[in-house]
């Protein structure tokens, strides 16, 4: 159940004036964001297996991709969803549509080719490239893991949602999502929900006329 619901929760509904960057990670009750699936060298990698989102969970996350025309990753998290979606299936489509919609990788240290199928290296000027990908794509731009990448849009102001999935564990150590910062960044409570194993959805979006007044 819904305790806040100040707007329309379907991710499904996005115009052409509702284009977004939306920020959508798993993160502990501490803020930790590393490795969540494993695949990176991290003592707690995997942390979310132990977990069951629940139908509404995988619900939320299949209309999240749906409403979404292209990935923004940054390498590393590029580089594990590159090994491992392109052999995946699933009844639902969501390995289709992972597989088969454009993806933009962030990195200026990316040595191999990009093979993972429509894939484009945007190695300079982020913000300004984010910034066309907004004006020219038809529907939101999702970002998954990709710490680093995350606080450079944060910076820039480039973020128009956050989406954090918030398991109930404390990790203790581990990359945050929020980690050291320039300046503050009010957010607004959009929404919140409860699926599966007590995991809890909060939607968050920039209180920028706040921050300006």
């Amino acid at each position: 159940m819904s305790d806040i619901d100040t707007a329309d929760n379907n991710p499904d509904q996005t115009s052409e004036m509702q284009r977004k960057v939306i920020v959508s990670e798993y993160v502990s009750v501490d803020g930790v964001m590393e490795a969540p699936g494993g695949g990176e060298e991290f003592e707690h990698g995997g942390w979310t297996f132990q977990f069951d989102r629940g139908p509404e969970g995988d619900e939320f996350k299949l209309n999240e991709l749906r409403a979404s025309d292209a990935l923004l990753l940054g390498r590393v998290t590029y580089e594990g969803f590159a090994a491992a979606w392109p052999s995946m299936t699933d009844e639902q489509g969501f390995a289709d549509k992972f597989n088969s919609m454009p993806k933009y990788v962030v990195s200026t240290t990316l040595e191999e080719p990009l093979e993972w199928n429509n894939s484009t290296l945007i190695e300079e000027n982020v913000a300004d490239e984010v910034s066309k990908l907004k004006q020219e794509l038809d529907g939101d731009i999702l970002v998954n893991g990709s710490a680093q990448l995350v606080h450079t849009l944060m910076e820039h102001d480039l973020v128009d949602e956050y989406r954090l999935m918030v398991f109930p564990i404390v990790l203790g150590s581990g990359k945050r999502l929020f980690g050291d910062a320039s300046d503050t960044t009010p957010l607004q409570l959009q929404k919140t929900k409860t699926v599966g194993s007590r995991i809890i959805i909060l939607t968050y979006q920039p209180a920028r006329e706040e921050a300006e007044e």
